[in-house]
């Protein structure tokens, strides 16, 4: 049995996967860059985040645990045109 997360080609974390990838060919982020930029998750994932200490996914999948103020650096480009991509 197949899910739609098992077929990039509908959609899913595999097709975000895909379009991460791209974007770091296209702008040139390398793989350590994540740590330099503040990343898009869902405001109640931030919340359940600061109340149990689980790890967050961002946008272009990054997983980590947050701690750090976001305004102090920029956004990270593959976060911003997905979501940009999702808005439209």
């Amino acid at each position: 049995m197949s899910t739609p997360l098992d077929s990039p080609e509908q959609g899913g974390v595999g097709t975000l996967d895909r379009e991460r990838e791209e974007l770091h060919r296209e702008e040139g982020i390398e793989p350590g860059d994540h740590e330099r930029f503040s990343h898009y998750v869902k405001k109640d994932k931030i919340l359940e985040s600061a109340m149990t200490g689980k790890p967050v996914r961002a946008l272009c999948g990054k997983k980590w645990t947050p701690g750090r103020d976001p305004e102090k650096f920029p956004v990270c480009p593959a976060c911003k045109e997905i979501y940009e991509s999702l808005v439209k």
